[in-house]
């Protein structure tokens, strides 16, 4: 069992408070959005085993049987097949969806085939993987979810009573679900943007007068004036978690986080496709590839069982659950079939020998035994056999 170092990426989105809080760190004022744990090579966790500093990508990479055991590797290849995240928002994340197992494939061959740098701003496929994500609650978190049914979408937009965004509520009336969301979307993406700016300024201060369910699209526009994805993010759901719920992300599902930190679970990828909200770049034609047209309602999950509170996902290259332990509590073995990381967010409970803080994280191999105690939350990231 390995205590990690972790990485803290100062994406400009992040909150300035959220992650040293919990750390019990002091504020630097520079924005800490996300703390990464796992292989991921953009910023691998690094743990020393008493011969010096290595990374966990170098030490699965050496070994992948020994650190992942057999069924681990048969079944998902050599490599970690998740990454593990403190995920903190303090302003909107951009717009987006993650492609399908396949669409990620044939996008990552496609650039490498036409020599499209991996760290080049427009690139799209940084690797070959898909990218499910949950996202599990620690504070109060907003977020954007999944298509509104038209009809619903297109009430919204004509409540805001601006002129320019009726052709787009007569067209989310006028035809088939998949159909109309795809056009709208297309067509808000495509827009004149001094126009499209003009009406975003608009949508704006009548969303700031309305408030009600307005509000988080009002707040929007201060981080994106003029953004076309103000207007795309009023097609999709808004949802907000309570400490200790959580809610799955599939392939081609549209989203976004607002605000709020939580512990963030995906499959071991970095692929992002977005439509808005961003300075970064934006492929329209490729968002539409991958963007799932169907409306669906954000699910809301809460861990189910005793001891080990589990995370229900249809996804196997992860495993999210929670113990709560309370003072004087009996020692929770864990199984030992399947690599695991160990994520401390409350208390001081105990991986073992090694003495856990808020925010401090643990590589646990295949094979190797170990049980928590003490008093505390323990989130255990982990694959599915």
């Amino acid at each position: 069992m390995d205590r990690l170092t972790n990485t803290i990426r100062p994406y400009a989105w992040g909150s300035t408070t959220l992650i040293p809080a919990l750390l019990g760190a002091e504020p630097t004022g520079e924005p800490q959005a996300e703390m990464w744990m796992g292989a991921h090579p953009g910023a691998p966790s690094r743990l020393d085993r008493g011969a010096g500093e290595t990374t966990l990508a170098a030490v699965i990479a050496a070994d992948p049987e020994g650190e992942l055991g057999a069924a681990t590797v048969a079944k998902f290849g050599p490599g970690l097949p998740f990454l593990l995240k403190l995920l903190a928002a303090g302003a909107p994340l951009s717009l987006q969806v993650h492609p399908d197992l396949a669409q990620a494939q044939e996008g990552f061959a496609d650039e490498e085939r036409r020599g499209v740098p991996l760290d080049a701003p427009h690139r799209n496929y940084k690797d070959a993987n898909h990218k499910p994500e949950m996202i599990c609650a620690l504070t109060p978190f907003d977020g954007l979810c999944g298509f509104r049914p038209p009809l619903e979408a297109a009430a919204l937009l004509e409540g805001l009573g601006v002129d320019s965004l009726k052709p787009y509520a007569d067209l989310l009336r006028a035809h088939p679900e998949d159909a109309a969301l795809r056009e709208v979307l297309t067509a808000v993406l495509t827009a004149d943007r001094a126009e499209m700016a003009h009406t975003v300024a608009e949508a704006a201060a009548a969303a700031e007068r309305l408030g009600g369910p307005y509000t988080p699209y009002a707040t929007l526009v201060h981080d994106f004036p003029g953004d076309p994805g103000v207007i795309a993010a009023m097609l999709l759901n808004h949802v907000r978690l309570q400490p200790g719920e959580a809610m799955f992300l599939g392939a081609g599902v549209p989203h976004a986080y607002l605000d709020g930190l939580g512990v963030e679970l995906l499959a071991n990828s970095d692929n992002v496709l977005r439509a808005g909200l961003t300075p970064k770049h934006v492929d329209v034609p490729e968002l539409l590839k991958v963007a799932v047209f169907e409306p669906s309602a954000p699910g809301i999950l809460r861990p189910e069982g005793d001891g080990e509170e589990v995370y229900e996902a249809p996804i196997d290259e992860f495993r999210l659950s929670r113990f709560v332990l309370a003072p004087g509590g009996a020692p929770r073995p864990l199984p030992d079939t399947a690599p695991q990381i160990l994520l401390c967010t409350a208390g001081a409970p105990r991986a073992g020998e090694l003495a856990l803080a808020p925010g401090e994280s643990v590589f646990v191999p295949a094979g190797e035994k170990v049980e928590l105690s003490g008093s505390g939350t323990v989130f255990r990231a982990t694959v599915v056999l």
